[in-house]
């Protein structure tokens, strides 16, 4: 199981289902109309998912939900996104030292 996978199990489903509307780009707004709750709660939400996954914005989030899923530019030289998930994994090291 990779480091990802351990990570987002701490989510609950809830903050999954956020997590993977953040990633689309989506506003707290949108997503609170998208699941039938306040926005005050989808902050809520989002504040927990960075904490949990210790990242810092919801950029960051919406890049690490985005790792989850295949590359969109998989099979090129370098995938972005594989960038991205190294470096996230090499600070998870350097986290832990």
């Amino acid at each position: 199981m990779n480091a990802s996978k351990c990570r987002t199990d701490a989510l609950t489903a809830a903050e999954g289902r956020v997590l993977r509307l953040v990633s689309q780009s989506k506003t707290n707004r949108e997503i609170a109309s998208d699941l039938g709750i306040s926005p005050a709660t989808v902050k809520r939400h989002v504040e927990n998912i960075l904490r949990k996954l210790r990242l810092r914005n919801r950029i960051e989030a919406a890049i690490y939900a985005l790792t989850l899923n295949a590359c969109p530019t998989r099979g090129q030289v370098r995938c972005p996104l594989d960038l991205w998930r190294q470096n996230l994994q090499n600070s998870d090291e350097n986290w832990a030292s």
